[in-house]
């Protein structure tokens, strides 16, 4: 099976942020944030997540999608 990200297993699902929120417990910013790849998750939300989707850990894309920039400049003046 590949892995797919969870905002891929959710429309499988047809489930919403607010109902993965709702079935794995943790804050509904970071369901947000790791259902739109904004976030990687700690091993702690991989389980709660994976569980919820009743898929392996394995099964899941995680990370980010957005490439971290790097901003050159003096800093606050």
């Amino acid at each position: 099976m590949a892995s797919r990200s969870v905002a891929e297993l959710c429309e499988e699902r047809s489930l919403t942020p607010d109902q993965l929120t709702e079935i794995c417990g943790l804050d509904p910013h970071r369901v947000l944030a790791i259902m739109l790849a904004r976030w990687t998750p700690s091993p702690a939300e991989r389980t709660a997540i994976a569980e919820a989707l009743s898929v392996a850990i394995t099964d899941i894309t995680w990370g980010h999608k957005t490439p971290i920039q790097h901003i050159y400049g003096q800093g606050p003046s």
